[in-house]
């Protein structure tokens, strides 16, 4: 099986949401408790765009079927962090374990060094030890561990931080 990597386009959005909120409804890489509709969605795409930010996906090129996505933008609004940017990267489940995370984060570490990113921050859940170990594989260091600073399924929830210096 083949995998190729393009730049999103807005008929790739129902995929992303299925994706997307798959991850809400029944993992904990993400920590919001609600599955966002198609018109969230549409407005992300617009912001990124706007923004200059990207959103990639993988497409199983077989079945023609996206199979995960990847952004990166803003880490925080204030100006003082404009060099700074936090990704994320979504596999569906029905494709882990193929590598295509690792291919998605390196291709967002490409863009974000052409792009003159300054630094690129990971937030990880303290539990998805395989996203922590594949960050240290493309140069992440570990950069804060924060206890308890977020909620999912009743449960206190533990954070990563890592972070990429492309300088």
């Amino acid at each position: 099986m083949t995998f190729s990597i393009r730049p999103a386009v807005p008929c790739d959005l129902q995929r992303i949401q299925e994706i997307y909120n798959h991850e809400v409804l029944h993992q904990v890489a993400n920590w919001n408790d609600q599955a966002f509709d198609a018109a969230h969605f549409q407005q992300w795409f617009e912001d990124l765009k706007s923004q200059n930010f990207p959103l990639f996906v993988v497409v199983d090129d077989e079945h023609r079927h996206i199979a995960g996505y990847a952004d990166y933008s803003s880490f925080r609004s204030i100006v003082g962090f404009k060099h700074t940017v936090e990704h994320s990267i979504f596999i569906a489940p029905e494709y882990a374990r193929r590598g295509l995370g690792k291919a998605l984060l390196q291709h967002l570490i490409d863009h974000a060094r052409d792009h003159a990113v300054h630094v690129m921050v990971a937030a990880i859940d303290h539990e998805n030890i395989g996203s922590i170990k594949l960050h240290e594989k493309l140069g992440f260091q570990h950069t804060g561990y924060m206890p308890q600073v977020g909620q999912k399924f009743g449960q206190w929830r533990d954070l990563v931080l890592m972070q990429l210096n492309f300088d």
